[in-house]
């Protein structure tokens, strides 16, 4: 993905929330070099931010007349409005090695014999995971293939097929789970009791008496 960025001169607080008013986005770009101030257009840069790949892969942003390939590090939201506040980049070559969450895409899951056969459900216990490899080789994404999942089973990372060169940072657990099977829920159906008639007499009588009080 490609994107223009514009080199910021003012600095501080006053100079960003003037940029703001005037729809844009300051920020800063590090890494290989010095650190460049910069600015985007608001909405371009909001748009971008729903996009997944703008998030996991490599982007090619152009500053004063050059492409640098850069990562998304970070980037803050106003509190409560939709309003991107600052956003940090850092720039990488091809022997850049870094660390990156990257999504999981499932697929097959209704092919498998727990859903198909078994009328199971299957738990997509993460979503993402953390990987560390060099920037040439950052994929957009995991594919998790579900199709040989049956009733009982797990897949864990060690099942994954991935790159020789691309590993996955487990901070300390030694084979989480990525997607398990389950049991639907059912939900019970709760049945109203009926309250016989001398009941709701004296029912009536009391709240009469404490009324009266």
């Amino acid at each position: 993905m490609k994107f223009v960025a514009y080199e910021r001169t003012l600095q501080g607080t006053g100079a960003s929330r003037r940029l703001r008013i005037a729809g844009k986005v300051p920020g800063i770009v590090y890494g290989a070099g010095e650190p460049a101030q910069i600015e985007l257009d608001h909405n371009a840069l909001y748009f971008a931010l729903k996009k997944e790949a703008f998030h996991s892969s490599i982007l090619e942003m152009e500053l004063a007349g050059k492409t640098d390939k850069v990562l998304l590090r970070d980037f803050q939201m106003h509190p409560w409005k939709q309003i991107v506040l600052h956003v940090d980049f850092q720039r990488v070559d091809e022997r850049t090695r870094i660390k990156k969450k990257v999504p999981l895409h499932f697929i097959n899951e209704e092919n498998s014999p727990a859903v198909k056969t078994d009328k199971l459900l299957i738990n997509h216990v993460a979503t993402e995971l953390e990987i560390e490899c060099l920037a040439s080789q950052l994929p957009e994404f995991i594919t998790v293939d579900l199709g040989t999942l049956e009733k009982g089973q797990s897949l864990h990372v060690n099942d994954l097929k991935l790159d020789k060169n691309v590993k996955v940072v487990l901070r300390g657990k030694k084979n989480p789970a990525i997607a398990s099977v389950a049991a639907p829920v059912v939900e019970e159906e709760i049945t109203p009791v009926a309250v016989a008639p001398a009941a709701k007499g004296k029912a009536a009588k009391k709240n009469e008496k404490q009324n009266k009080k």
